[in-house]
C-alpha cells in the first residue's frame, strides 16, 4: 500500500531530518493498545507533562479505534499504518487505514442539541481538542496528528 504524503510540519531547524517510526498493525484494537503504550512511554522519557501524555494517548486511542472499526470495518485482515516521530518541540503521527476513507465535514458536530445523544463525532471533537494540528488526507483514510509541547519535554 502506498501511504499518503504527511502534510507539511514544522521541523526544528537544529535537528535536521528525523526519521519516522512505522508501525503496521492488523486491524486489532489490542495491538493498538500496545502501540499506544509504546508511544506513552517514549512521551514520559521525552518528560512530556501529564497533560500532554493525556492529550495524545486520547486521541491516539480514538484515532486507532477509528481506523479499526469505522476504517477498516474490524477487518483482522485489513492492516493500520502508522508512522509517527519525537521532535524536541512535539510529536507527529500518521495513522492510514485501508478503509475507503470519509469527509470529515460530512460528521454531525456531536455538541449540536439534535445530536447529544448520538454516539458519531465525539472522537474526531476530542481529536481536535487536544491535539494541536490534526489534519486529513483527501480521501479520508489517513489522519495527521501533531502536538505540540510547552516545555520542550521539559517538566
Amino acid at each position: 500500500m502506498v501511504l499518503p504524503e504527511l502534510a507539511p510540519m514544522t521541523l526544528s531547524s537544529d535537528l535536521g531530518p528525523v526519521p519516522f517510526t512505522d508501525v503496521t498493525i492488523p486491524s486489532d484494537t489490542a495491538e493498538a493498545r500496545r502501540v499506544q503504550e509504546e508511544i506513552e512511554q517514549r512521551l514520559l522519557e521525552r518528560r512530556a507533562t501529564d497533560q500532554e501524555v493525556f492529550s495524545v494517548r486520547l486521541a491516539l486511542e480514538e484515532a486507532l479505534v477509528n481506523a479499526i472499526k469505522h476504517g477498516n470495518q474490524l477487518d483482522r485482515a485489513k492492516k493500520v499504518y502508522i508512522s509517527y516521530r519525537f521532535l524536541t518541540d512535539r510529536f507527529e503521527i500518521r495513522i492510514t487505514d485501508e478503509g475507503a476513507g470519509f469527509d470529515p465535514a460530512d460528521v454531525p458536530d456531536p455538541t449540536d442539541v439534535e445530536n447529544l445523544e448520538r454516539p458519531c463525532g465525539r472522537g474526531l471533537m476530542l481529536m481536535r481538542h487536544y491535539m494541536t494540528e490534526v489534519n486529513y488526507n483527501n480521501t479520508g483514510n489517513s489522519v495527521i496528528m501533531a502536538k505540540v509541547f510547552r516545555n520542550n519535554g521539559k517538566k
